[in-house]
């Protein structure tokens, strides 16, 4: 039995380019939505990203077919009166719109939300930009490690001592494009029932101080700055990154039950009772002591014998992962996330797909990312019959 996706029947236009907007519209795909992206004749510029696959004169993205499955692509000068009447009506025809220009760019050609929304049966219009539709950054560019610098988050990265770090992963356009979608997917109904469009300005500069809850609130309760403590943990101790004999490797001992395990499964049942370490209040100030020592204690053994014994002991704890590592762990293959997918030009390849599982519903992987341009007479004959 085929079970629906709960975005099935749902018309979205992506005007996206790099990753937050292309990110929002991505996780709409993967809940059954028909995403179409609009396209310059250039194309995202994610087009032109490495890794990128040659063959027979054509060249694809790897990068843009990470974040571009389950869509479909119209090219349109925009510039052009003709094609943007055609992107225009397949506008009026969306459900949905996503976008990520800067705020007034698609204002200016007519496809704003104003006047969008005049014409329109009931259109959800997302917004994704750095700072906003509004206020003295509005007309700011930005890109993630901008967002990462500004809203604090880079002053908590790294070590004490170190460098500033960037973290590894783009989290601005992430967290952005994770909170757009949701935003379209709370008023979706609201806008249905209604007739009434409705305008979703998504800061990625906001979304990110707002997924920093812990960091703001520590600074308001206690007007102390938050700093950088490496891989330890503000609140809790041991809950860091230790040195085994051969590699490194995670443990999350997040109270005192957990960490008299620790104690245990180190054989040292004397240190649980030590006044430094005591309770977690004492452990947190005495972080680096602690440390030092379970260290020396850890370096008697390889990683995996550890993770192997904390576990059995109830303890959290994980190998340090390389990407090829974590991706090649049979558990995560047994998850489903991981997927065969052919990627244009490169040919079969893997993805991850939508992480959620749903009762007797298959993640969605019926389109590749798509060429420049691909389905664009199929997209206007079809939206052109709603």
């Amino acid at each position: 039995m085929t079970v629906a996706r709960p975005l099935d029947g749902v018309r979205v236009v992506e005007f996206g380019h790099v990753a937050a907007g292309p990110f929002a519209a991505l996780v709409l795909a993967d809940l059954g939505a028909d995403v179409v992206k609009i396209e310059s004749p250039t194309g995202d510029q994610m087009r032109a990203w490495p890794p990128i696959a040659e063959a027979d004169g054509e060249r694809f993205s790897h990068n843009f077919a990470a974040v571009n499955r389950n869509k479909r692509s119209v090219v349109a000068d925009l510039k052009d009166p003709d094609d943007l009447a055609r992107v225009r009506e397949l506008c009026l025809a969306a459900d949905v719109l996503v976008e990520n220009y800067r705020p007034g760019v698609l204002a200016r050609l007519g496809l704003g939300y104003d006047a969008l929304a005049a014409e329109h049966r009931g259109l959800v219009y997302a917004s994704v930009s750095g700072f906003g539709q509004t206020g003295a950054y509005a007309g700011l560019g930005a890109y993630d490690v901008v967002i990462q610098a500004m809203s604090g988050l880079m002053s908590v990265t790294g070590t004490e001592d170190g460098d500033l770090a960037k973290a590894g992963v783009p989290v601005a356009d992430f967290t952005s494009g994770l909170y757009a979608a949701l935003g379209v997917l709370a008023w979706l109904p609201q806008v249905r029932g209604s007739g009434r469009s409705v305008h979703l300005d998504v800061p990625m500069l906001d979304c990110l101080l707002a997924t920093s809850a812990l960091q703001t609130s520590e600074y308001w309760g206690s007007g102390v700055e938050p700093g950088p403590l490496g891989t330890r943990h503000p609140r809790n101790a041991p809950y860091q990154v230790f040195a085994a004999r051969d590699a490194s490797f995670v443990l999350a001992a997040g109270n005192d039950r957990l960490w008299r395990a620790v104690c245990d499964v180190v054989d040292w049942p004397e240190l649980a009772e030590d006044p430094r370490f005591v309770t977690q209040g004492v452990r947190v100030t005495h972080q680096l002591e602690l440390e030092k020592l379970l260290n020396e204690a850890f370096g008697e053994r390889d990683a995996a014998e550890w993770v192997t014994l904390l576990r059995a002991a109830g303890v959290p704890s994980g190998p340090v992962n390389r990407f090829g590592e974590i991706l090649a762990d049979p558990a995560v293959h047994e998850s489903g996330l991981v997927r065969p997918y052919d990627v244009p030009v490169a040919g079969p390849s893997w993805t991850t797909v939508f992480p959620v599982r749903a009762t007797g519903t298959e993640p969605r992987l019926d389109r590749s990312a798509p060429r420049l341009g691909e389905q664009t007479d199929e997209v206007l004959a079809e939206w052109a019959a709603r």
